[in-house]
């Protein structure tokens, strides 16, 4: 323990922030063993999307050291004199963090720009993609709760970094000094513009239908004011927002989680739109980035899941688009829809590691994406041109939800009509997932080991016809910590560790003949679910 003692003094001699120190000396002054393991046992990794946990004191938390360690570490391995712009959203600390980054960046010689107010994420990935810049870094922790932070890091390309460059920032870091002693720059530029966000999104060439009534939730997050003007600049009407989680808030006081898939997230919308009898409600997380969709059916309102979004959006991107160079890509986690989707439509398609830093690397130079997406909320939506933005973007997913919604109307037709069009053209794909948070991480490092070497012969009343271990390269895939079981009938679970919390997520996906076949799927999928819950726990 004096080992960790001794670590926390020489934290406190260089902590910026007098409210991190005092909650550090506390738990010195308490001699409270527990809280210091946790604090200085083990750091935050710096992972494929940079950084993510818990604020407070120690290199196992969010806080200006941290921040500062990892600013430097990026501007040790940019070319002398780059550019790097800097966004922020309005969760606790968020604008300190990116002023701090600011500071160590041009400190270090490098020409730096930070938006002058909180941005959505895709704002900061845009930005950096048309911009030129070298890199960017998007000060968020998304959907995550309210005690935590994080930090993004994008390349030139407007996407975040991938391996090796995680591993090459993770060794500069690790090679900082004591921050105290960095030299910090005093003055940066200030980014103000994001008419070039709006025009790129809401100038999407996806139809020219505008008729559809809309609730809309940012969830306390920054989402609002950008998607409002992308709507009048689309030409859209504007959304009826839910006001108690209209304006930013870090404390999200509304739900319990600020993710509008966690169940309840939704609930203020889904009272609203009946209220209003919309035909759509909107919600994007706190930094904007996804987009959840509902949609009124005769027993009340039903969210739709990411993969039906993800069919529906697909197909409409490809009604409004031409060329057999166009790539469409999800993950090995989403549906295996979308595969169907592209061979009917004679476009190329791709599947690629969870996240969208492996989907916007994903094809060839000769591939022109037009739309990505995940299960979990998260869309790429391009045109023609190609696709805008260098993530997911919650903000043109709307836009692009909008304008379907709005065809559909026109015609006489809803979104489920068209999702029982999908269902008799490829057959029903029903997805659904289990997820187990754990507050001792071990336990999901345990799962994952008794999954591999004590391997299910059946899940759900279906066979185990194969098994694949992620963990080995396949298919042009780069390795991954993650299993995946093919079953009888075209079922599917994989099961794999969360990026960005602590939990352990399991999908499954059933398929079935017709549209007429989904109390069968749900039944299907319920036997899926009690079998996974039981394996994992």
């Amino acid at each position: 323990m004096s080992d960790l003692r001794s670590a926390a003094e020489a934290w406190l001699a260089q902590d910026p922030d007098p409210g991190t120190r005092a909650e550090l000396r506390d738990v010195l002054d308490a001699g409270d063993e527990r809280a210091l393991a946790d604090r200085f046992g083990s750091r935050l990794e710096f992972g494929t999307a940079g950084l993510r946990g818990e604020m407070g004191a120690g290199p196992n938390r969010m806080n200006r050291v941290t921040v500062m360690r990892a600013a430097a570490g990026l501007a040790a391995t940019l070319p002398a004199g780059s550019h790097v712009i800097v966004g922020f959203d309005a969760r606790h600390g968020s604008e300190r963090f990116a002023g701090d980054t600011a500071a160590v960046l041009a400190g270090a010689g490098h020409t730096v720009e930070v938006f002058a107010e909180p941005v959505p994420t895709p704002v900061l990935a845009h930005a950096v993609r048309t911009s030129r810049a070298a890199a960017g870094v998007m000060v968020t922790a998304s959907h995550n709760p309210p005690r935590d932070n994080g930090y993004k890091v994008y390349w030139r390309d407007g996407a975040q970094i991938v391996p090796p460059r995680d591993a090459e920032i993770s060794a500069a870091i690790d090679a900082v000094g004591r921050v105290d002693e960095l030299p910090l720059g005093t003055s940066w530029e200030v980014r103000a513009d994001l008419t070039p966000y709006l025009d790129a999104v809401a100038g999407l060439r996806l139809g020219d239908a505008r008729d559809v009534s809309i609730v809309y939730t940012p969830m306390h997050g920054v989402g609002s004011d950008v998607l409002h003007a992308a709507f009048a600049s689309a030409g859209f009407p504007a959304p009826v927002v839910v006001p108690e989680q209209a304006d930013p808030d870090p404390d999200f006081p509304t739900v319990a989680f600020p993710n509008p898939e966690e169940p309840g997230a939704l609930d203020l919308a889904l009272a609203l739109a009946a209220e209003r009898n919309a035909d759509l409600v909107i919600a994007n997380d706190p930094d904007a980035d996804r987009c959840a969709v509902a949609v009124p059916t005769p027993s009340g309102w039903r969210p739709l899941t990411g993969d039906e979004v993800g069919g529906l959006l697909a197909e409409h991107v490809l009604r409004h688009t031409s060329g057999d160079d166009r790539l469409v890509v999800t993950t090995i986690v989403s549906s295996s829809l979308l595969g169907k989707i592209a061979r009917a439509h004679g476009v190329r398609f791709a599947e690629s590691l969870t996240g969208f830093k492996w989907i916007m690397k994903a094809g060839t130079r000769a591939d022109r994406l037009v739309f990505g997406y995940e299960e979990a909320l998260g869309y790429s939506v391009g045109d023609d041109r190609g696709v805008p933005v260098g993530d997911k973007d919650g903000v043109s997913a709307a836009l692009a939800v909008a304008a379907l919604a709005a065809e559909a109307r026109r015609d006489g037709r809803t979104l489920l009509d068209l999702l029982d069009d999908q269902a008799r053209r490829y057959g029903l794909h029903a997805t659904a997932q289990v997820s187990v948070r754990v507050q001792d991480v071990s336990r999901i490092a345990a799962a994952m080991a008794r999954l591999r070497t004590d391997t299910p012969a059946e899940l759900g009343g279906r066979a185990v016809e194969s098994f694949d271990d992620l963990a080995a390269p396949s298919n042009g895939l780069p390795p991954t910590d993650g299993v995946r079981f093919h079953l009888s009938g075209g079922a599917r679970v994989v099961i794999r560790p969360s990026g960005t919390e602590p939990k352990l997520k399991c999908y499954l996906e059933v398929v079935m003949p017709t549209a007429d076949d989904r109390a069968r799927a749900e039944v299907a999928l319920a036997a899926l679910r009690e079998d996974v819950s039981a394996l994992i726990s």
